[in-house]
């Protein structure tokens, strides 16, 4: 049987490795990610967290390991693959189409997702389908707005809403979130906590940050991870009380 997008309930890793030479950058690492949740990732520089990502969607083989949607492998499938089964993505640094309007960064990934090589004649702005995925994505991320203006004149935290968006547009029902947070003041995180709130009903969400308040206030599992292992995995107070990672992450006095 094919399970569609709305079958797909979690994205596991089971026993994930990868070495670059003599680096072990994911050293054994297992955790699931479910729809209607979130599962954040946290460590220093240098722990594996992107990596991890990399693995999950494809970029990256495996040394040893397996990634399984659902409960079928898909550790062998390449990363297009995986995008169009429904794994999507986005990365640490902006990644748009900075001379392109919003609405055409989102059409752009729509298209990606429902390619009509066929339609030699026709102009791509003219795919309903495509247009119509793209307007949704758009306004579910708060972005309606926004639509005809060009995305390199964005504020950093709109181009992050509007790599969310686009991700969207490929309807993915897991969404691997790679540093979202990253660079932004109070009021765009506050503005980014929220539209991952309501992302997490229909999606399974794994996210990878930095900003700890941002991680525990959210989050519904937390998974700490040191050069490249996991020292911990737990709910936000089990972690914060955790000693292994306030010495090797947090610091060695109580969190509060």
């Amino acid at each position: 049987m094919t399970l569609t997008r709305s079958q797909f309930t979690s994205l596991r890793a089971c026993n994930l490795t990868r070495r670059f030479g003599g680096l072990t950058a994911v050293n054994d690492v297992s955790l699931d990610v479910n729809v209607g949740t979130i599962h954040s990732v946290l460590g220093t520089n240098g722990a594996g967290k992107s990596t991890l990502i990399n693995l999950l969607c494809g970029e990256l083989t495996p040394t040893s390991g397996d990634v399984l949607l659902n409960d079928a492998s898909i550790g062998g499938w390449s990363q297009q693959r995986r995008a169009r089964a429904g794994v999507g993505r986005t990365y640490q640094r902006n990644n748009v189409f900075a001379p392109l309007s919003v609405m055409e960064n989102c059409r752009l990934a729509a298209q990606a997702r429902m390619p009509r090589a066929w339609h030699l004649h026709e102009a791509a702005q003219h795919c309903a389908a495509s247009n119509e995925l793209a307007a949704a994505a758009l306004e579910h991320a708060g972005l309606t707005h926004c639509a005809m203006r060009i995305a390199g004149t964005l504020s950093h935290g709109q181009k992050r809403q509007l790599e969310i968006a686009m991700c969207l547009a490929g309807e993915p029902a897991i969404l691997l979130l790679d540093e979202p947070l990253a660079g932004m003041g109070p009021e765009e995180t506050a503005r980014m906590l929220e539209l991952l709130q309501s992302l997490r009903a229909e999606h399974a969400i794994l996210l990878v940050e930095h900003d700890m308040d941002a991680v525990f206030a959210t989050s519904d599992v937390v998974t700490v991870m040191v050069d490249g292992a996991v020292i911990a995995s737990g709910t936000s107070d089990e972690i914060r009380s955790n000693r292994a990672v306030q010495s090797a992450y947090l610091g060695t006095a109580d969190v509060e």
